[in-house]
């Protein structure tokens, strides 16, 4: 049986869920293992009822070693197979390091997409495009201020770095989608991805500590069945007094940026 591709699945369970949130799991200041995972275990019981997606951050447990990387298997296990697992890991290699790169996010560690360096070329990112129903998501334009040194630097043409790498990824093909990271900080280049890549799904970090603004991104992302976009969130979550009612808000936020733009 072929299996659904990612962005239809992420449309029919933000229908059925009423939600485009992404609980991102970033224990960054935990001292070991054992308190890294209860931190996740406490976000994911208290966001799962209002999130669609969850996204680990590969780095927070890999500095923990070996432990760590038990942790990460141990909550990928508690994540229902009615969420999505985006892998935070922003991978970039080629050859068989982008192949081993690409086995141990999807097949190891059970990742719905993973984020992935384009800068290498099409040949890099290859790999995370084998696997049917899944999701290599390019980064395009992040949302830290770096992201100007590079990323936004205009070409010949007048064009951002980041539509070039937009325009070259939709040509790469393969068993699973491409989809885009683009931060929600700067919602002029989310419209701009969208406008270029109707139909990818698109990952928009940056909502919360980073500043971006939540409403403007939901809007300038969402494609035209009101879907297409995950909204990653983790310190204004897990850092919240109660976790399970700001992962509400944020919920209650997006679906209201969506009810809008349906009655337009």
């Amino acid at each position: 049986m072929t299996r659904e591709p990612f962005s239809g699945r992420l449309a029919a369970l933000s229908r059925r869920l009423g939600s485009l949130l992404c609980l991102g799991l970033d224990p960054a200041g935990c001292r070991d293992a054992d308190e890294a995972e209860r931190f996740c275990v406490r976000a994911l019981d208290a966001a799962l009822p209002h999130a669609v997606a969850v996204k680990p951050n590969l780095a927070f447990f890999e500095r923990l070693g070996s432990a760590g990387i038990a942790v990460l298997e141990r909550v990928r296990a508690r994540v229902p197979s009615d969420r999505l697992v985006v892998l935070d890991a922003k991978r970039g290699d080629i050859g068989s390091t982008a192949e081993a790169y690409a086995e141990a996010a999807f097949d190891r560690w059970g990742a719905d997409a993973v984020t992935v360096n384009p800068l290498l070329g099409g040949d890099a990112v290859a790999p995370f495009l084998a696997r049917a129903g899944t999701a290599a998501l390019v980064i395009a334009r992040t949302s830290n201020p770096g992201a100007a040194d590079l990323l936004e630097v205009p070409l010949r043409d007048g064009r951002p770095l980041y539509a070039r790498v937009v325009e070259l990824a939709l040509g790469w093909h393969g068993e699973a989608e491409v989809g885009f990271v683009v931060g929600a900080t700067a919602p002029e280049a989310v419209a701009e991805v969208r406008g270029l890549a109707p139909h990818a799904p698109l990952l928009l970090p940056g909502v919360g500590a980073q500043g971006g603004d939540l409403e403007a991104a939901v809007a300038a992302g969402l494609d035209a069945g009101g879907a297409g976009i995950l909204l990653p969130v983790s310190r204004g979550i897990t850092g919240a007094a109660d976790a399970g009612v700001a992962a509400s808000e944020l919920r209650r936020r997006i679906e209201a940026v969506r009810a809008a733009g349906s009655r337009r």
